[in-house]
């Protein structure tokens, strides 16, 4: 059955931008200036305005962002970086590439979001960083997190991939702790035509090492100071990026908006005791980078909405402390359960800026259908 209501739509997003897009991309193309040079100097500045933080540091992808983020503190061989074992491969990855060794700990099984009390726990002489994702676009709870963290002199940093825009307590997420981590991957609320990334900080110091990091560690040219790495940013990228970070917040109050009409949707079809909605908090700002359900029948739920052409997917099937490349680590199924019962029970749907009320209604409806079905088989 052809897809009735896609995951993502990009070609919704970039028809009415189409015109500007491509005298960015001319633009570029006729400096025949491709890496570094003023489209990024000009997308950090306006990043940083954007997101109330003062340095805005362009790389080549959110994974690498977290890369550069590890070895802009120093951490390396014989070191331990406390993190959620529920999240995108790269957060973990990026520790174990620097030599770490990362520490997963539970998550809070309403939020999805690392659990500040586990991460207490997990804490040891060794610990070097703490990297809480905030995942699916709300923030993670930080402030009991920077409070455990701040007695060991222990630096936060924020894996924000999917959580441009988003706020804790006022405050913007990725200028929270020492270092945030962005990634504008085509499919996030502010995304490029390809890999691209972001570093923020609101320390003069840090920005200046991971600037040198980005670029071999190089200043002037050819003269080494560090062994970094090539991080940077195309200026193709950036000028996409330009284009597009000024409609950011008009999207994301589209997602916004749209999760609001699934609620009411939901709730009016009586499917509160058949899925499990994602939480919002009164003192965070979520931005809906997914909408992510919860059923004890997932994957029935799944293969019957595909059925329907609706769209969907799973983040994540399997928690890093289940994945094979880290069973040297030595953990075991059980060990962290909530993150182990999310893995099993969760479903993103549609929510695109451009989703329209109809589409929300069919995805709805939908679900609605597998209640009755399931209903009807179990009598």
């Amino acid at each position: 059955m052809p897809t009735k209501v896609p995951l993502l739509d990009l070609q919704a997003q970039y028809g009415p931008i189409r015109d500007e897009v491509i005298a960015a991309l001319v633009r570029v193309s006729d400096s025949q200036r491709f890496i570094m040079g003023p489209e990024i100097e000009a997308l950090e500045t306006e990043l940083a305005a954007l997101l109330g933080i003062r340095h805005a540091v362009a790389v080549s992808s959110g994974t690498d962002a977290l890369l550069l983020a590890l070895m802009t503190l120093d951490i390396g061989p014989g070191d331990e970086v406390v993190t959620s074992t529920y999240s995108f491969f790269a957060t973990a990855g990026a520790i174990v590439r620097v030599g770490a060794r990362p520490v997963f700990v539970d998550i809070d099984p309403q939020t999805f979001n690392i659990d500040p009390d586990r991460v207490f726990d997990a804490i040891t002489p060794r610990t070097r960083a703490i990297l809480p994702v905030h995942l699916f676009g709300l923030g993670a709870d930080l402030d009991p997190l920077l409070d455990a963290a701040r007695p060991a002199g222990i630096p936060v940093v924020e894996d924000a991939a999917q959580a441009i825009g988003a706020t804790y307590r006022s405050r913007p997420i990725g200028g929270i702790g020492a270092l945030g981590c962005f990634s504008f991957y085509p499919s996030k609320n502010l995304g490029a035509f390809g890999d691209a990334g972001l570093l923020t900080t609101n320390d003069d110091r840090l920005a200046k090492r991971a600037r040198l990091l980005r670029t071999h560690g190089m200043e002037p040219r050819y003269y080494h100071h560090l062994v970094g790495g090539n991080f940077r940013m195309d200026a193709l990228q950036a000028a996409v990026l330009r284009v597009k970070a000024p409609r950011l917040a008009a999207w994301t109050e589209g997602r916004r908006r749209n999760a609001a009409r699934y609620r009411t949707l939901f709730r009016d079809a009586g499917l509160d005791g058949i899925v499990t909605l994602p939480v919002e908090r009164s003192d965070r700002v979520h931005i809906f980078n997914q909408f992510v359900i919860r059923s004890s029948d997932r994957d029935a739920l799944k293969a019957h909405l595909d059925e329907q052409g609706i769209a969907t997917e799973i983040y994540y099937p399997v928690p890093f402390h289940l994945q094979p490349c880290f069973a040297n680590l030595g953990h075991r199924r059980g060990e962290f359960p909530h993150a182990e019962r999310a893995a099993e029970e969760s479903l993103a749907l549609p929510i695109y800026a451009e989703l329209t009320a109809d589409q929300q209604e069919t995805v709805v409806a939908a679900v609605a259908s597998f209640a009755r079905r399931k209903s009807s088989v179990s009598r």
